[in-house]
């Protein structure tokens, strides 16, 4: 069924073919793929994040060397629209004006201190005085980070080790987190990765999205054990696994029921979904909850927040230990500063998720019309292609991997076409301020003409 778009990849060059009559001729790579070449002597891969070397895609990994507004450009000057926002925090676009003017200002006086700047202060209360969930705030250099402090501050209030995660939620790469479900109902979590310590994942037991028998059990098997459960209240990190808000309620009301903590990791649906995330969205209040690189424009930054109380147990003030010299950049407080004062204003979610909703509304309507195996899941100003005819996909077990092949072929026209998506058919897009109708409406008459062609191919 594929022959047509074999490749090559011990040279790192694409195959010139095309899927099928109306193929668009493969762009330019010239200039990646030599940079590629040259990164491969220095990294891992070539790459310093693996989704980055494209090897669930066709071809070989862009460079980007420039971004504005909606678009990018690649080293070889190839022009895309982005649906990928930098893994989404760029939500208002590339390289915003505010944004930038902003962090120029602060960097005219230094870019790291390592001490406090009035910058934390002014961030922490746009935050904080525009969410009613949470009462102070830590900063840190990454959403994995948070998650991390998160756990640790969970299993220093409750005095318990263990906790639950869900399969097909991801939480960063730290150790105890890194695990995938083995066989059963409840498991304790098998490692994803070398190099973690089979000790570690035993601490975190692993129990099926949606499914609260698994997770009655589980607190069942481990009484007074479970410090905390931590979710993905919108899992986006392995398609759009969209719960059901009676689930996420469950999830509440069970960790009540066991004095256990409940975790949000809103590191993608964190200001995505409206500003005060999914926990606003759905109306249930966490425990704690962290956050990625849109509370600082895109930069390197994260935090944890939760009520006064139990933040009270964090270092200097109580006994749970978590520092970090670059915790509150300047640089990075800036754009959080600026980007966040622009999510404020009032109707700009209604804008944003009007948009994002005509956008995906207008794709399914075409699918369905054509009776194509195809649907688009949306939430907030998130979406996801899925090659499926089931109405919902709640649970990564859900997912087809065979259907990944046609999001290979969908992502190759894509490029060739101008369409920038993130390099896997489990990853989610975005659209941003910057998208403006005319850039949908271009992208929208690409998807169509790349969804004729790859399900016209046999």
């Amino acid at each position: 069924m594929f022959d047509s778009i074999k490749k090559i990849f011990s040279s790192g060059e694409e195959e010139t073919t095309s899927l099928t009559s109306g193929a668009k001729p493969d762009i330019s790579r010239e200039k990646s793929a030599q940079l590629y070449e040259k990164a491969k002597t220095f990294f891992p891969g070539g790459v310093n994040s693996p989704v980055r070397a494209f090897k669930s895609v066709y071809g070989t990994p862009l460079f980007i060397e420039k971004g504005d507004g909606c678009y990018l450009w690649d080293a070889d000057g190839n022009q895309f629209i982005d649906f990928c926002c930098s893994w989404g925090p760029l939500i208002l676009g590339h390289n915003p004006a505010k944004v930038r003017e902003k962090v120029i200002e602060v960097m005219a006086n230094g870019m790291s201190f390592g001490a406090p700047t009035a910058l934390e202060n002014e961030l922490a209360e746009l935050i904080i005085s525009n969410n009613k969930y949470i009462e102070k705030i830590r900063f840190t250099s990454s959403g994995t980070e948070a998650v991390m402090s998160a756990i640790r501050l969970a299993r220093g209030t409750t005095k318990r080790d263990k906790i639950i995660k869900f399969e097909g939620c991801y939480h960063g790469h730290s150790d105890s987190l890194l695990v995938k479900a083995g066989s059963g109902l409840v498991t304790f979590g098998e490692t994803s990765s070398a190099g973690i310590p089979k000790s570690f994942a035993n601490e975190t037991i692993v129990v099926s999205l949606n499914d609260k028998e698994a997770l009655k059990k589980a607190f069942e098997d481990f009484k007074e054990q479970i410090a905390a459960v931590i979710i993905e209240p919108v899992p986006a990190n392995n398609g759009l696994l969209l719960q059901d808000k009676d689930f996420l309620q469950f999830v509440r009301d069970i960790c009540n029921e066991n004095c256990a903590l409940l975790i949000f990791d809103e590191v993608i649906s964190g200001f995505r979904v409206g500003f005060e995330g999914a926990a606003g969205y759905y109306d249930i209040q966490p425990d704690i909850v962290t956050y990625g690189k849109i509370i600082g424009g895109g930069l390197p930054v994260g935090a944890y927040a939760s009520s006064a109380a139990i933040m009270s147990n964090i270092s200097p003030e109580g006994g749970v230990y978590q520092a970090g010299t670059l915790s509150g950049n300047p640089v990075a407080m800036a754009a959080g500063i600026a980007q966040l004062t622009e999510l404020s204003k009032s109707g700009f979610y209604k804008e944003l998720n009007n948009k994002t909703q005509e956008f995906a509304d207008s794709i399914q309507r075409y699918a369905t019309a054509k009776n194509y195996k195809f649907k688009v899941f949306t939430i907030g100003s998130i979406f996801w292609f899925a090659f499926t005819d089931k109405d919902k996909i709640q649970t990564a077990e859900d997912i087809d991997p065979a259907s990944m092949e046609k999001f290979k072929m969908m992502h190759k026209e894509l490029l060739n076409r101008g369409i920038y998506f993130g390099p896997s058919g489990y990853e989610v897009g975005f659209i941003s301020a910057a998208h403006n109708k005319v850039d949908l409406e271009k992208a929208k008459r690409q998807i169509f003409e790349t969804l004729d062609l790859v399900f016209r191919t046999r």
